[in-house]
């Protein structure tokens, strides 16, 4: 092996590789869609360039007797027209020694589906960015500028892992909240390990104004307004159990991080619902529970944790096997204590140039039960809903809410097999 085309597998990723399934294949999807039809060999050349300018994509992952890890190889990147649900596995054994992302295209959509355990999703935004500006570049070369599409940073900065760059053995005082069991929504899920896949268009500044109103984040609203439709759907025998929401947190926000890897962690509010509680109630306690969680001291115990469980000498002693056991035990626990996942990415933006040839962006992430992922692209805030349930009412009442509310609602659907 040359290990200078090598890379170590971190805690996060090692969690996602030991937990993957056909349902929550720890695949996430970026859309992009323009203004017009994709052209397919357009967009291979484009990602073919975009490629050579993300070295620390173009790795497979590898078992070894004690760990897995990454090696760089040669394999020019697929691009076909979509014919997979969003979100498909991309570790399993028909991609042992490949890459582990794809690229689709269907009408004016471009699709990026990354493995989790490659990159977060910040740095697949960029990825995709690149792939986007090279496609427009190669079909209107007289009318598009060269652009800066990347921050610059270096081959090292973009390989860094973040988690240990900026571990440290001083660890504040910081009181560690304790998660109960959680209420998980109740009904089957979809056969054959489907995923009902929703797309929801609203205008962001109706939304805005919405949260400004109740005096909190966006985050908070979307939440909040998720957390309620839970409630309403809960059996009266649950309700003593709590809600809790989890939020992904880029944590590039907190370090000076130019990591093109993952380097993010996870935030939790849990609420016990009483009688009382409206939405107001219900999302003011949310916006100081969040508050409280976001603290740079919060963030920084909860990444001090996560390389502390890396370091310890007796998970180091054990062979692959067993470690894949033990992590894949520790996600399922997790998992219990939480209902639903709501990541916000931000405001994704792009040189004024791309402007006009950009339609919206949107993302999905795989999950086992509901999973939300909010985008702001201009004027444009995009949910991508995933769900594992047959059970649709939690989604409708959610939906709905947002209507009545006064917000124009624009609702996308994949077809599945009840």
């Amino acid at each position: 092996m040359d290990y200078d085309t090598w890379y170590r597998v971190y805690i996060v990723a090692k969690v996602f590789l030991a937990s993957a399934n056909e349902r929550d294949t720890r695949s996430f999807r970026i859309t992009c869609t323009l203004k017009e039809e994709i052209e397919e060999q357009v967009l291979k050349d484009a990602v073919k360039i975009a490629a050579k300018e993300r070295p620390q994509y173009q790795v497979t992952i590898l078992h070894g007797v004690f760990w897995h890890y990454m090696e760089q190889v040669d394999d020019e990147p697929e691009v076909a027209e979509e014919n997979d649900r969003p979100c498909p596995m991309l570790i399993d054994s028909k991609h042992f020694g490949k890459l582990h992302y794809c690229v689709t295209y269907f009408h004016k959509r471009i699709n990026l589906d990354f493995c989790h355990a490659i990159a977060d999703g910040n740095g697949a935004i960029e990825f995709l960015n690149l792939i986007v500006y090279h496609y427009l570049k190669l079909k209107y070369p007289d009318m598009l500028p060269d652009l800066t599409m990347t921050s610059g940073a270096s081959e090292a900065d973009l390989s860094e892992d973040s988690f240990r760059q900026y571990y440290s053995k001083k660890q504040k005082n910081i009181k560690k909240k304790k998660y109960k069991r959680a209420y998980h929504i109740k009904g089957s899920k979809l056969p054959y390990n489907q995923i009902r896949f929703m797309e929801v268009h609203m205008d962001v500044k109706a939304i805005l104004q919405k949260a400004k109103e109740n005096k909190v984040s966006l985050t908070s609203y979307i939440a909040s307004k998720l957390m309620m439709s839970i409630y309403k759907d809960m059996p009266v025998l649950n309700r003593l159990q709590p809600v809790t929401i989890s939020m992904p947190v880029n944590l590039r926000n907190y370090y000076p991080s130019f990591s093109s890897r993952n380097f993010f962690n996870s935030v939790s509010v849990s609420h016990y619902f009483k009688s009382t509680d409206t939405f107001e109630s219900v999302a003011a306690q949310f916006q100081e529970a969040l508050k409280q969680e976001l603290t740079p001291e919060a963030i920084e115990t909860r990444m001090i944790d996560y390389e502390k469980l890396e370091r310890s000498f007796f998970i180091k002693i054990f062979p692959l096997f067993i470690k894949n056991l033990v992590v894949n035990i520790g996600a399922k626990n997790s998992a219990k204590k939480v209902t639903a996942v709501v990541s916000n990415l931000g405001i994704l933006k792009v040189p004024e140039a791309l402007d006009p040839y950009i339609e919206s962006y949107n993302a999905y992430c795989s999950t086992s039960s509901l999973f939300m992922v909010c985008s702001t692209y201009k004027d444009k805030f995009v949910l991508g809903i995933s769900s594992a349930y047959k059970n649709t009412r939690v989604l409708r009442d959610f939906i709905k809410g947002l209507a009545d509310e006064g917000i124009d609602i624009t609702l996308y659907s994949t077809e599945v097999i009840d």
